[in-house]
């Protein structure tokens, strides 16, 4: 057994202490998102250090093209489902587009709700120095923040679509300076999306907070999936991700086993049957 494994087994609850020492140890953190209680069970028992109620639900769940119509009440929601199957891992709540641009007070007012409402032990947001007095104040609220930088979803349309970030001189250094703003303004944590992985590089080594990658090679302190690619749930997935298993197909099958046998009068049979 690995001395990270041996650690995990041995963690009641992972706290932002934990994931600081982590960081500090070089031991790598793994964190899903998940968006009801069956999954957050299922991840929760497997030892996933942080789960994540993404405003991706738009997509995996609600079948949008993008994230932007996801509102703070779904996200709300689906965060309660989770954390009722949350025992172990750190469960964070993506704040969605338009419950924290609007102003610092409607930023702190939408994290309360994640948690009060959600039982969320903290909440994401997108972007960098642009949002880095509202990080400040949701902190200093008691809420933990994690930050995203790099690809952010909710610019969808300022960047023109999921193009990859920080390849130009200009770029990265923008990043650059939004992954440390985020970190001055207090975040415990930073979602590094769809940036070179020299460049995630340079950032994990540059900060004192954990680093996440999604996208964003191997230098991170740990990486982020979305649970629909990891399992085969998706239509389409990004070149980055390595899919952990077939779900789909597997599911596809079992349907039509199940479709056949209904139209044949195989199902229900005898042994299924009350009597």
């Amino acid at each position: 057994m690995s001395t990270v494994t041996a650690e995990s087994t041995r963690e009641h609850r992972i706290t932002l202490p934990i994931l600081a020492r982590r960081k500090r140890r070089g031991a790598k953190i793994s964190m899903l998102t998940a968006y009801d209680y069956t999954f957050a069970c299922i991840f929760d028992t497997a030892g996933i250090d942080i789960l994540l109620v993404g405003d991706s639900l738009g997509n995996v769940v609600q079948g949008r093209e993008t994230t932007l119509p996801v509102t703070l009440d779904e996200i709300i929601y689906h965060t309660r489902l989770v954390s009722r199957g949350v025992r172990r891992s750190l469960l964070i709540a993506d704040l969605p587009f338009g419950s924290y641009q609007i102003s610092n007070r409607t930023a702190v007012a939408s994290a309360v709700r994640c948690v009060k409402e959600g039982g969320a032990h903290g909440v994401k947001l997108e972007g960098g120095t642009a949002v880095a007095d509202a990080i400040r104040r949701i902190v200093a609220a008691e809420i933990p923040v994690m930050a995203h930088v790099g690809l952010t979803p909710q610019a969808i349309h300022r960047m023109g679509g999921h193009r990859v970030q920080g390849r130009t001189p200009k770029g990265r250094a923008r990043v650059l300076a939004d992954a440390r703003a985020v970190e001055e303004a207090g975040a415990f944590a930073v979602v590094l999306e769809g940036i070179p992985a020299d460049l995630a590089g340079e950032i994990t080594q540059s900060l004192s907070i954990p680093t996440l990658g999604i996208g964003a090679g191997v230098h991170c302190d740990g990486q982020v999936l979305v649970m629909h690619d990891l399992l085969g749930l998706s239509d389409w997935t990004p070149s980055f991700v390595k899919q952990y298993a077939n779900l789909g197909a597997l599911a596809s099958q079992a349907a039509r086993r199940f479709a056949e046998e209904v139209s044949h009068g195989k199902f229900p049979d005898e042994e299924h049957s009350y009597r």
